[in-house]
């Protein structure tokens, strides 16, 4: 009994010099937890590393999904200090637990098809071609609720062959060849580089998604949430937004 005693004592000790937990709460590590639409994955992955080299021992935690998807998730209890959303109306449904939103950038619609555009899609009609195979986001995502809109504007409704839940999961659809085009944002095209081919159509500038940013009344620490909200508003946030082609708020 005393062996196991001393060796309970031992861990415990050991423990107390070396376990972590998941929450960051070890050894002094602060996390914070930012929840984004998807199409700010890699502005946000920079953004973030920017604030962690300016706070030492912090770690981002950074969650990615259609904004929908996302304000769902917060409001079934996933940890999130901060959220920036792809569009107002999914902001607006957390009502008062999100703190003061402000539109930090602005984006539009544009069409992606294979390198090459093999099958000639020119503009929003041509996406109805026979043996066109084309896919949008949900109606619920921004990305979808902006697509349905240049619908509606122009009388076109895309026969889509399926739904996606964020615009990620669009532009993977085309890029690897299960689509022969889809409807994404601009910045997402430039992303993607030379993996797919862009074609614009003046109907898509007439519907802009305004992305706003807040922190959450509950985060656990509402001061380190403002102060990446604030690089999010500054001069280094605008510029890695400005690169990615987001446009101005």
């Amino acid at each position: 009994m005393r062996r196991l005693a001393v060796a309970a004592a031992v861990a415990v000790i050991l423990c107390a010099a070396g376990c972590s937990s998941d929450d960051g709460s070890d050894s002094g590590t602060v996390t914070l937890d930012v929840s984004a639409a998807a199409s700010l994955k890699k502005t946000f992955t920079a953004i973030a590393d920017e604030f962690e080299k300016q706070h030492d021992g912090l770690t981002v935690r950074l969650s990615f999904d259609g904004s929908s998807t996302l304000v769902n998730q917060i409001k079934q209890g996933a940890p999130a200090d901060v959220f920036a959303s792809a569009d107002e109306k999914n902001m607006s449904k957390l009502g008062d637990l999100a703190v003061d939103p402000e539109i930090f950038a602005t984006n539009t619609l544009v069409i992606v098809t294979a390198p090459g555009n093999p099958q000639d899609i020119a503009t929003l009609a041509d996406l109805n071609k026979p043996g066109v195979t084309t896919v949008v986001c949900q109606s619920a995502q921004p990305c979808g609720a902006a697509t349905e809109m240049v619908e509606k504007n122009t009388g076109i409704t895309i026969d889509a062959a399926s739904e996606e839940q964020s615009v990620s999961a669009v532009l993977t659809k085309v890029t690897t060849g299960q689509a022969d085009a889809g409807v994404v944002y601009v910045t997402d095209a430039k992303a993607a580089g030379d993996k797919v081919a862009t074609v614009t159509d003046p109907a898509f500038a007439a519907v802009v998604n305004s992305y706003p940013i807040a922190t959450l009344k509950d985060a656990a620490d509402g001061d380190l949430g403002s102060e990446f909200v604030q690089l999010v508003l500054g001069a280094d946030g605008q510029r890695i937004l400005t690169e990615a082609g987001f446009g101005a708020p």
